[in-house]
This record gives C-alpha cells, sequence and structure tokens, in this order.
C-alpha cells in the first residue's frame, strides 16, 4: 500500500524512459548481507526502528498536505497508512522490519560497529 502503488512522477517517468526508444538499465546492487548474522540486541532495536521508518514517512507525506484515507488518491492526497504505527496492517509492518533489519546489516555489513553508549 505504502510504496508499490506507482504516484504520477512515477508515470510519467515510466512514459519517457520505458516506452520511448531510451530505456533505463537499472540493476539493483544492494550491499550482501547474506553472511551477517545481528545480535539479540540488535534484532530486538528493529521493532523501533520500523516504527521510526514509518514515523519519518508519515510526517514528510503530512508536511506535503497527505492526509489519512481509506484508499490512496495522489491527486486528493489521502493515505490509509497515515495511521500510527500500531495501526498498520501487519503487511506495512512487515515492510519497515524489512527496512530497518535491511540497514542493521548492510551497516554491520560495511564493517562498522554498532553498540549501546
Amino acid at each position: 500500500m505504502k510504496r508499490d502503488e506507482p504516484n504520477t512522477v512515477e508515470i510519467v517517468f515510466w512514459r519517457r524512459y520505458f516506452q520511448g526508444e531510451t530505456a533505463l538499465r537499472y540493476e539493483p546492487k544492494p550491499i550482501d548481507t547474506s553472511k551477517v548474522e545481528l545480535s539479540e540486541e540488535l534484532v530486538d532495536l528493529t521493532e523501533r526502528l520500523a516504527e521510526n521508518t514509518h514515523d519519518v514517512w508519515a510526517a514528510q507525506r503530512m508536511s506535503e498536505g497527505w492526509t489519512y484515507g481509506p484508499q490512496r488518491d495522489d491527486v486528493a492526497k489521502t493515505h490509509p497508512c497515515l495511521v500510527p504505527y500500531s495501526e498498520l496492517p501487519e503487511s506495512e509492518k512487515e515492510y519497515d522490519r524489512k527496512t530497518a533489519m535491511e540497514t542493521l546489516k548492510a551497516i554491520v555489513a560495511m564493517g562498522y560497529l554498532i553498540k549501546r553508549a
């Protein structure tokens, strides 16, 4: 719901680059985190970071004039996920958890240490 549905800018981008003669060849290359095992403490941190990820996203949307609505509407600027994290559907929470988990793993994979002060 949050990020999978195209918005107007994405549709225009699609039309310009993928339906014309020029095709962008984007190949995502995320940091390899397959060998990273997070400590229990970092795994526990994931839920709080997921909630923060949602709050940052929601704050940005609201600052742009978006409000809650039962369905996403790019023209009316309404979105069903503009609710507290605790009220999100589990599928949306999982999206944010995965983002948080992969961010932590990427930090560790790049050689950084994460520890509580």
